[in-house]
């Protein structure tokens, strides 16, 4: 038996809560993984893990047995990841996780620029719109974008993204009469709004009055929104929004392209909306990584010369930031 794989995975096994997620991920069979764990309960002598159809929970004894292994393995991977870097050349797996949207248009071009500075790495991009759980899914080091929710992670914030509330040219040529292209918040009532589903309060839309609104510079409004469409992903928002259903209230990158050409218009130019920080974030027993300071260092020399604002005129942001 060799007594450090089996080490590291009976961690991998208890961070995710499963044998079937962590054989799938190591590129084992569901039996060989667990025959590995078995075999290193019967050299200690006790029985580190209660297995039943519904749970996986340790022991008394696999409790204080895991927090020592849990410590040691990690600092093994350090020990490597130093080594190697002393030979100048990062190596192995790093499991990355974003929003769809934002993995799509924006750090898939990083990616392919990293892996070209560091060729013996390899990416692993996990999208989802969804707040996954990084110890569970074993990520490395996530994107996230807006007001971080989890506790216990270590966070970098790397840049941030300009927002913007945007119509198709086909919703605008749609109007009918009576109702006009929106300069003010409350006239957003008016419309028909695409709803992401997934902030606490989806239908809230917050702005900054900034130089040429009918308001004092600096007073925030907030409208509660309606609409026929609610999605709770970034790229179902994206592609409401081209179809000319309705209105958006998203990230200006997931519109680029259609910004320039004219074929998206960014709305209320004289009401800001404030940016949304981008954070790097990674699970506390990863935070030594050699891999994710290198990629965390990268996306925030990245982000922070080029920016995520484009050329959208967007009245001055006012105020504290998310």
């Amino acid at each position: 038996m060799d007594r450090l794989l089996a080490m590291q995975m009976l961690v991998r096994v208890v961070e995710a809560g499963s044998f079937s997620a962590v054989a799938k991920e190591s590129g084992v069979s569901q039996s060989a993984l667990s025959k590995q764990i078995a075999a290193l309960e019967r050299t200690l002598g006790a029985q580190l893990l209660v297995r039943t159809t519904r749970a996986l929970k340790l022991t008394e004894a696999g409790e204080r047995y895991f927090e020592q292994v849990r410590r040691l393995v990690a600092e093994i991977a350090e020990a490597e990841s130093t080594l190697r870097a002393g030979e100048h050349q990062l190596q192995g797996w790093l499991r990355v996780a974003a929003a769809v949207g934002y993995g799509r248009l924006r750090l898939m071009p990083l990616v392919k620029e990293f892996l070209a500075l560091h060729p013996a790495v390899k990416i692993d991009l996990r999208l989802d719109d969804r707040f996954v759980d990084l110890v569970e899914q074993g990520i490395d080091v996530a994107v996230r974008i807006g007001v971080l929710r989890d506790s216990g992670l270590i966070a970098r914030r790397v840049g941030a993204t300009r927002r913007a509330v945007v119509a198709s040219r086909e919703y605008l040529s749609r109007l009918p009469d009576g109702l006009t292209l929106p300069t003010l918040p409350t006239e957003l009532t008016q419309h028909n709004c695409v709803v992401y589903s997934e902030p606490r309060s989806p239908n809230e839309w917050t702005f900054i009055a900034g130089p040429g609104a009918n308001m004092p510079v600096g007073h925030r409004e907030t409208v509660n929104v309606t609409g026929n469409l609610q999605t709770n992903s970034s790229e179902g928002v994206r592609a409401s929004v081209l179809a000319g259903i309705g209105l958006g209230y998203a990230p200006a990158y997931l519109f680029d392209d259609e910004l320039a050409t004219g074929e998206v218009i960014a709305l209320m130019p004289c009401w800001g909306v404030q940016d949304l920080p981008i954070n790097a974030v990674s699970p506390p027993q990863r935070r030594q990584s050699l891999k994710v300071r290198a990629f965390t260092d990268f996306l925030a020399k990245y982000l922070t010369t080029i920016g995520d604002t484009g050329g959208l005129p967007i009245a001055e942001q006012i105020g504290d930031r998310l």
